[in-house]
């Protein structure tokens, strides 16, 4: 680690809190038998619906490929339903998955405030998340260094 930068050393932190974090979840979310990933597409779909799978996979970190077997999955759950309205495909929730979801979201929202309540207080909430905010914001404008 001698040759880190500290935005490497911030970078990497971040990547290993991601992954704990998910990990956690994933074992969390499974008393409502759904995945990180399933919580997430659940909750994009619950926000946006109707919304077509290209817009869904924009939404999520998963991949076209893996969001088209995910759906698949959700669909033969009872999930989500999906409505073929001329050209267009677009994917609603069932009450099953709107049912499953009030229930999960809470738990797991207090599940995941809780990384940052035990060992942050309010102050130093705020400014992770004006840092983590500023951060984010400018990545989503970075291009890729020339070659």
């Amino acid at each position: 680690m001698r040759n880190n930068t500290m935005g490497s050393l911030i970078w990497l932190r971040l990547m290993r809190f991601t992954n704990q974090s998910n990990q956690l979840s994933n074992d969390f979310l499974k008393r409502f038998d759904l995945t990180t990933a399933q919580f997430d597409v659940l909750m994009q779909i619950r926000i946006y619906q109707p919304l077509t799978q290209s817009e869904l996979a924009e939404k999520v970190t998963v991949t076209q490929g893996g969001i088209s077997r995910m759906l698949a999955r959700l669909e033969k759950e009872n999930y989500i339903v999906r409505k073929q309205d001329w050209k267009t495909k677009t994917i609603n929730l069932t009450a099953k998955a709107e049912a499953i979801l009030d229930q999960a979201m809470p738990e797991q929202l207090a599940f995941q405030t809780s990384f940052f309540d035990d060992v942050l207080n309010e102050e130093e909430q705020k400014t992770l998340y004006e840092l983590m905010t500023r951060v984010h914001k400018y990545s989503q404008k970075r291009e890729l260094p020339p070659e």
